[in-house]
């Protein structure tokens, strides 16, 4: 009887550390409601590597909520002992996640591709026609360019306009280039992509263009010169 009474108090307390480790020790419920009272739509949420802190992925980004949800932070976290932020070491294996969704994309494809970088861009944007403009030498240096769309204007700017007529084009590829050129694109009106991309671009927490995103999942803002890219992916 005894063994039986010992097994019944066993039993108890593993079914209580089972319940409280497979509830969150977070209100997700009210973490929701109040980011969608503030116009974000949430992806996903998770503890954090900081306590009392809850990391949720929205459509505008990483943001931490305190555990009851009361409480926002917008900015970046810095792990002071690791020397490193916080929110680019979590939203590396989110943009993993989200681009292997993706294959949408306009490719410039190495011959003997050794890496792979997505760039979110606008042929609007100086410093992604730079880039573009040495297309062939990232591509000689093993790189192939994937291209989303992210026009800086927002949906239903001219831009957003051409990147959708590119998309739509039958040689996306040879509109890309033209319109890289300074040089105008037929319009034409398709079921496309654009408005998705830029929608994952914020997510991402892409704020201009160009911005690489890395097979790590890290993302560099800003144009990178064939050599300085290299080293980024082979360190």
């Amino acid at each position: 009887m005894l063994r039986f009474s010992i097994l019944l108090a066993a039993l108890g307390l593993w079914s209580s550390a089972a319940l409280a480790e497979a509830t969150p020790a977070y209100d997700e419920a009210n973490i929701s409601r109040q980011l969608t009272q503030l116009g974000l739509q949430v992806d996903s949420m998770s503890s954090s590597p900081v306590d009392g802190l809850v990391q949720v992925f929205t459509n505008r980004g990483l943001f931490f909520v305190s555990n009851d949800g009361n409480f926002f932070f917008e900015g970046n976290v810095f792990d002071i002992q690791n020397r490193q932020l916080v929110n680019e070491q979590q939203m590396r294996p989110f943009r993993q996640r989200q681009l292997e969704q993706h294959s949408d994309y306009i490719e410039y494809k190495a011959n003997d591709e050794r890496h792979v970088v997505t760039v979110f861009t606008d042929p609007s944007c100086g410093y992604c026609r730079r880039l573009h403009q040495e297309i062939a030498d990232y591509n000689k240096a093993g790189i192939t360019v994937r291209y989303l769309a992210f026009p800086r204007g927002g949906q239903g700017s001219d831009t957003a306009k051409e990147l959708e007529a590119i998309w739509c084009s039958r040689d996306k590829n040879s509109a890309m280039d033209r319109a890289k050129a300074g040089r105008s694109v037929s319009a034409i009106e398709c079921r496309n992509p654009v408005a998705n991309h830029y929608q994952v671009g914020q997510a991402f927490g892409v704020t201009g263009t160009p911005a690489i995103v890395l097979p790590s999942g890290q993302m560099i803002p800003g144009y990178q010169p064939v050599a300085n890219l290299v080293q980024q992916l082979t360190n």
